[in-house]
């Protein structure tokens, strides 16, 4: 049957790696009201704090589905193509990343695929969530549909946006949702984007 997985970054943070901000926890108390009819099998999040509090109001709209932090689902940098061919600027954004740092990311990287981005095994449907980082959501979106390994770059993320891949045995992944904030108020909506991005009246 078809494994779907639900993907969402964390809510605004203030600092940009601090806690949530109260607008923060507000979207993540609306995403949790448009999950709640999902039959979810367990939300997993994150170990940083913004991860692990927008997880933990979500599932506040889903009683009795577990919450687990997971190291896969962390911050990190997702893999380290080859600069050569890169797009301008992007070769820059990696090297401000340690050889450590990059070899540890695509460790994980390479695991969270194998632990989220898989086909469905048992006999009925099931589903996920995933509440993580912008880089994340990017990887997992581009490798599921066979893109350059270089191409979650650039596929930015609203903060408590949702996106939804579905991963039916014996065919490729599809992706069913990207990005979608329309759960949230106009004003909650665009924060994550990068400003030159947003609309005005975002």
């Amino acid at each position: 049957m078809t494994r779907f997985l639900y993907l969402v970054r964390h809510g605004q943070a203030e600092p940009h790696d601090g806690p949530l901000s109260p607008a923060g926890a507000e979207q993540a108390r609306l995403t949790g009201e448009r999950l709640a009819g999902v039959p979810l099998a367990g939300i997993y999040h994150g170990p940083l704090p913004r991860a692990a509090q927008t997880a933990e109001l979500i599932a506040g709209s889903l009683p009795g589905v577990p919450v687990e932090a997971c190291e896969l689902a962390g911050d990190y940098l997702p893999s380290v193509p080859e600069p050569d061919g890169l797009p301008p600027g992007y070769a820059e954004f990696l090297a401000g990343y340690t050889a450590e740092e990059q070899a540890d990311g695509s460790r994980l990287a390479a695991a969270a695929l194998e632990r989220f981005a898989r086909p469905g095994d048992g006999p009925e449907d099931s589903y996920e969530l995933v509440v993580t980082h912008n880089l994340l959501v990017g990887w997992i979106v581009s490798q599921s549909l066979d893109a350059p390994p270089w191409r979650w770059m650039g596929l930015n993320q609203m903060n408590c946006a949702v996106t939804i891949l579905a991963y039916p045995a014996g065919f490729p992944a599809g992706l069913i949702v990207f990005n979608d904030a329309s759960h949230l108020p106009p004003a909650l909506r665009w924060t994550g984007f990068p400003a030159a991005l947003r609309p005005a009246s975002g």
